[in-house]
């Protein structure tokens, strides 16, 4: 190696807790640093089919390689540092009271981390799963250190923070299973039979083919409403993410049925009176 090239990667930038830090530590760092990552981006995708292989989730399969993938990238400029010369232990014993003065100003950063290492193991939401925060339903596409990302089904993406999943109310669908029972609320005028409006509409549900056969659509009298009996038809289909198309198409269907049945569907009526003063 030339003279002149050594004497620049050996030359002297900063020290740091007792070690010498030159553009050749820099370089050495900066190689171990991008081997370690890339060996544990292989090994995470290695551990990711094995678990698939042995009957795990796609849920599981990507929290398990997310976490490992952190640890051999932490544990990897962890290596960087120490190929740099620098002690972690001095280190660490150097930046002790920047670290606390750092943590008082990055609680919420800190919270979200620890939050999204629980996400990773207790998975109370996974990858993949359906999920309704606050008033928006979505698909989770990522869970990072510091945020879940959500994609809801108008394809916007959501960032929700991690702590907002552990101590937040959030309505996972996937889980224990997917399937969901809608409910379709109509009216019916009063006059007309019951059994034959409760017909029509089991008729209805059992037509379409996303309404699940067990368990069985059921019609509830839910009550006397003003202008009309309040009815109402629950029934369960197989994935929630199904829910706006399989109640538009309800909706259609039960409309066409009370029209062939001569079943009316009553609007509000008022009844105004108005009373001329006499002059």
């Amino acid at each position: 190696m030339p003279k002149d090239i050594r004497a620049f990667l050996d030359s002297r930038l900063i020290s740091i807790a007792g070690a010498v830090i030159t553009p050749g530590s820099l370089l050495l760092g900066g190689v171990v640093a991008i081997l370690s990552i890339a060996l544990a981006n292989v090994i995470a995708l290695y551990v990711g089919r094995v678990v698939v292989r042995r009957g795990g989730t796609p849920g599981s399969r990507f929290a398990i390689a997310k976490m490992v993938r952190y640890a051999g990238t932490a544990l990897g400029v962890l290596e960087a540092i120490s190929a740099m010369g620098v002690r972690l232990d001095a280190l660490l014993a150097a930046s002790t009271v920047l670290a606390v003065g750092i943590g008082f100003g990055l609680q919420n950063i800190a919270q979200n981390f620890i939050s999204g290492i629980i996400l990773l193991i207790e998975q109370p939401v996974r990858h993949g799963d359906f999920v309704r925060v606050g008033e928006v339903l979505g698909t989770v596409d990522d869970i990072g250190l510091r945020a879940t990302t959500v994609v809801t089904r108008d394809e916007v993406t959501m960032i929700v923070p991690n702590s907002a999943l552990i101590t937040g109310q959030v309505v996972n669908h996937s889980r224990p299973t997917t399937s969901l029972r809608i409910r379709v609320a109509i009216g019916v005028a009063y006059g007309t039979d019951p059994a034959r409006a409760v017909a029509a509409l089991l008729e209805a549900a059992d037509k379409e083919p996303g309404v699940m056969k067990e368990p069985a659509p059921e019609v509830r009298f839910e009550d006397f409403g003003d202008s009309a009996m309040a009815l109402a038809l629950l029934c369960w289909i197989p994935n929630a993410r199904d829910d706006l198309r399989t109640t538009s198409a309800l909706r259609f269907a039960i409309e066409k049925a009370f029209r062939a049945g001569g079943i009316d569907i009553p609007f509000p009526q008022r009844d105004v009176r108005v009373t001329l003063a006499s002059s």
